[in-house]
């Protein structure tokens, strides 16, 4: 018996109807008991942290890392939307791809990453 992947992931919102539309209209992602979200295949990390790592803000639990295809295009688009994206060089690797990160309506850390083609 195994584990095949990470069927959801549940988390309380201030405001979840408002935390629904930022993620579907700023990311694409469908959220919601109603509508699913189907991904690509591709890797997927699960990587506990030590409780004071700096990987990200030690205010947070969780950071969430998506996958994206052409990150270029959308931090470009986000920019364009009024959200702030951070990108720093020493995060980006030859072998592990080009990173960035935001953050949702409620400061939760999202990372965008483009694995190497």
């Amino acid at each position: 018996m195994t584990v095949t992947g990470i069927g959801g992931l549940f988390f309380r919102s201030r405001d979840p109807e408002a935390r629904t539309a930022w993620y579907r209209e700023n990311l694409g992602i469908g959220t919601g008991e109603d509508e699913g979200w189907q991904q690509q295949a591709g890797p997927t990390v699960f990587a506990p942290f030590a409780s004071d790592s700096d990987y990200f803000a030690r205010d947070q639990p969780f950071m969430l890392n998506l996958r994206v295809t052409d990150l270029d295009a959308l931090a470009a688009k986000l920019e364009g939307d009024g959200i702030a994206v951070e990108r720093r060089p020493e995060w980006d690797d030859t072998d592990y791809g080009t990173f960035a990160r935001i953050h949702d309506p409620e400061g939760l850390p999202i990372e965008l990453w483009q694995p190497p083609v």
